[in-house]
């Protein structure tokens, strides 16, 4: 499905990413590790058209995106869920979540996308009518989950979607992006949580100073000292 290719970035002088190549199939879950500074974020927001990307491909089944604006990038079917959230913190659940579901044509379907998060995220369900503010750290990231499922993306980008939360909250997440990928979702998953991220991939790109250094599946990691030399050189 996505297909990167040499590919660069950065933020005015700063060349942050150097000649990256990463793929990621269709119905795969693919994470993507590395320490702080490595160029994880910068990857995700070039792939969603957020930044510019200065050399290199992004294709989606052989066509480039990577030099469409983010709308027309989420009009191909990605979604990002972003470091952050980024909700409104005013509306309530509801109202967050069919802003997702803006490219719906009718409002049944979108009542339709409504609850089938809310079947997935049982906590929204019972929070439906609250304001995304009120809402845990936990709760605020399957909101901002579930918004980006109200598109039905056919890449989800998940960016350190644990980052901050109680074990128990983690655990939970984890288990629902194994139960999205089973349910045939594609998703890009930046993780701190390495061990999060082997849960639930089929395979891992490490990066280091914007360049893979180490490209395996999952099954082949035999052992944690081949990711902690990725991490460290």
């Amino acid at each position: 499905m996505l297909s990167i290719r040499n590919l660069e970035a950065g933020y005015g002088p700063i060349q942050v990413l150097r000649k990256l190549n990463l793929d990621v199939p269709t119905a795969k879950v693919i994470a993507l590790l590395g320490g702080n500074g490595a160029g994880k974020t910068t990857t995700m927001r070039v792939i969603a058209g957020l930044n510019p990307a200065r050399g290199g491909e992004i294709l989606i089944d052989g066509d480039p995106i990577h030099r469409l604006p983010a709308h027309k990038v989420f009009a191909r079917g990605v979604a990002l869920v972003a470091q952050g959230r980024e909700l409104f913190p005013e509306m309530t659940v509801r109202e967050n979540l069919e802003l997702g579901a803006l490219a719906a044509p009718t409002r049944k379907e979108c009542a339709a996308l409504t609850e089938e998060v809310f079947r997935r995220f049982p906590r929204l369900n019972e929070r439906r009518d609250q304001r995304a503010a009120s809402l845990s750290g936990g709760e605020q990231q399957m909101l901002a989950m579930g918004r980006a499922l109200m598109s039905r993306p056919r890449l989800l980008l998940l960016d350190e979607p644990t980052t901050g939360l109680a074990p128990i909250i983690v655990h939970e997440l984890q288990r629902i992006i194994a139960e999205l990928n089973r349910a045939g979702q594609t998703i890009l998953l930046v993780e701190q949580n390495v061990r999060v991220a082997l849960a639930v991939a089929h395979h891992v790109y490490v990066i280091r100073q914007g360049a893979v250094v180490l490209d395996r599946p999952v099954n082949e990691i035999v052992d944690s000292e081949e990711m902690f030399r990725a991490y460290l050189g």
